[in-house]
């Protein structure tokens, strides 16, 4: 009898029960920038993701600009153990004053929910991916051939208003060429790149957080050289670039009737290695709705 009195008193002053309650870390989730959280989307829940990344560039005499754009949607397959997601990309380069534009390489995605998350675990959500060829790799966006990555995101909530996240990425591209200055094109070398990224999530309130990401990614792609001599030959060879990069952003959550979430959030990448971009900004937009 005193459950049901409690639950009234409660709702007449405008709040939940504490049992009903969500601590602040859980108004928002799953809507992490450059880390992935390992959350799958909830039975017949599909959530759509908009982002855009400014990035500017100032080495030496060289100049350079891009705008990368992704959508991506994540739908569970029956249950949340089980996810279906696919991303589709797009760039605009301008380097030197010349200006470039193109689809990138699209990919499909598995992501078993291992471990759903409890007091003593964290939650666990391996992920396969198909990337596949859609860009044009003449004009640098793409591969031209197939590639297959794996990913294991860990996320782990810690009291009531902190969260933090970890990643650890490879991505294996076989069988990779490219066109050279003759018109020529290479033989074929496999390219392999690998990532390790963490996150911290501090909720200021349940709709209002804050956060600092971090990602290393070690990434090979082809580059032209030439033999020496007179007559020398033209080859591809493995070119390894690290990029260090720490983000900080904000997120917040606006919840509508009919359980529909939008979560607009922004950040402001910078690089801190030489192959990194100098700085950015990144913007993000979800929507998440029962379907």
């Amino acid at each position: 009898m005193l459950a049901p009195a409690i639950s009234i008193l409660c709702m007449a002053f405008g709040q939940a029960p504490a049992e009903e309650r969500k601590r602040p870390i859980d108004g928002v989730s799953d809507n992490s920038f450059l880390i992935e959280e390992a959350y799958n989307q909830e039975p017949r829940v599909v959530q759509h993701v908009f982002t855009a990344q400014f990035g500017a560039d100032h080495r030496g005499e060289a100049h350079s600009r891009s705008w990368d754009l992704s959508f991506t949607q994540e739908w569970p397959i029956f249950s949340q153990t089980h996810q279906f997601a696919y991303s589709v990309p797009y760039s605009f380069l301008d380097e030197d004053a010349e200006h470039d534009s193109d689809i990138g390489d699209a990919s499909l995605a598995y992501r078993l929910q291992l471990l759903t998350e409890s007091d003593d675990r964290p939650a666990i959500a391996p992920t396969l991916e198909l990337i596949l060829p859609t860009g044009d790799e003449d004009r640098g966006f793409g591969t031209g051939e197939v590639g297959y990555g794996f990913v294991i995101p860990v996320s782990k909530t810690l009291g009531e208003r902190v969260a933090v996240h970890f990643n650890a990425a490879v991505t294996y591209t076989p069988n990779a060429r490219m066109k050279f200055s003759d018109g020529t094109r290479s033989s074929e070398l496999d390219l392999l790149e690998y990532s390790l990224g963490g996150s911290l999530v501090y909720a200021v309130t349940d709709t209002f957080h804050l956060l600092v990401e971090a990602v290393w990614n070690s990434s090979e792609g082809l580059e032209e050289k030439k033999t020496r001599g007179e007559h020398g030959r033209l080859y591809a060879d493995r070119d390894r670039g690290e990029e260090v990069v720490i983000s900080p952003g904000l997120r917040w959550a606006w919840n509508l009737p009919g359980d529909l979430q939008i979560v607009p959030g922004i950040s402001f990448p910078i690089g801190l290695s030489e192959d990194a971009t100098d700085y950015g900004v990144f913007f993000y937009f979800s929507v998440e709705h029962p379907f």
